[in-house]
């Protein structure tokens, strides 16, 4: 009875677990497709996506199956694809999560999305793409960034900064809501460091503007 029990149960399992495979095969089929279409508005022009699933050996099935999933990618021509987080650079990685995001929250749309550092090792034009991004996210919903890209925080409808403060003792942190003088300053700081500029004022007018 025990045996014919056993065999019950085992074949109920490689039976859930190979419809769970070819769920998992046709998702990611369909991830992959989704984030293709936001690599390049997010400057990854060569870079592939692509869900690798493979059948693991009976000794590592469990209760999420029987399956291998990596997300794997492509940065450079003539490279072989490999694991997302081996493959890619900082500020390729933060590019990539943020395509898995937007396509993640496209089917079930959330009213808050928060990013930290999603501009992580990346400036100029790069820095200026993702920013546009996250600016068209924002017309669907709430976006709150943490950024120290200015050319991500220029894309911004509201702009808050926040800073540590300190008495010699105690240790608190600042959240200030800018006024637009105050945030065209904060974004010229951003750009020229301590000592501000007019060009630096100028440049900052550019990026807020986009002209």
């Amino acid at each position: 009875r025990l045996a014919k029990a056993e065999q019950a149960a085992r074949m109920a399992f490689v039976n859930a677990a190979k419809a769970m495979t070819k769920s998992r095969q046709h998702a990611g089929q369909v991830l992959s497709k989704a984030i293709a279409g936001e690599l390049s508005p997010l400057r990854l022009h060569e870079s592939e996506f692509a869900v690798s699933i493979e059948v693991l050996p009976e000794t590592e099935w469990s209760a999420d199956g029987c399956d291998s999933v990596v997300f794997e990618v492509k940065t450079n021509p003539g490279m072989p694809p490999g694991p997302l987080n081996k493959i890619a650079s900082g500020g390729e990685l933060a590019r990539f999560l943020l395509a898995l995001k937007v396509v993640v929250a496209s089917s079930q749309p959330p009213t808050v999305m928060i990013f930290d550092e999603v501009d992580s090792g990346i400036g100029g034009a790069t820095a200026s793409a993702v920013g546009e991004r996250l600016s068209q996210l924002a017309e669907a919903l709430q976006v709150l960034v943490v950024t120290h890209s200015p050319q991500v925080a220029a894309r911004g409808d509201s702009h808050w900064r926040v800073a540590k403060v300190t008495d010699g003792t105690v240790t608190a942190t600042r959240v200030v809501q800018l006024t637009p003088d105050e945030r065209r300053e904060e974004i010229a700081r951003m750009l020229a460091g301590t000592d501000i500029t007019d060009e630096a004022r100028a440049a900052a007018d550019v990026l807020m503007t986009g002209t």
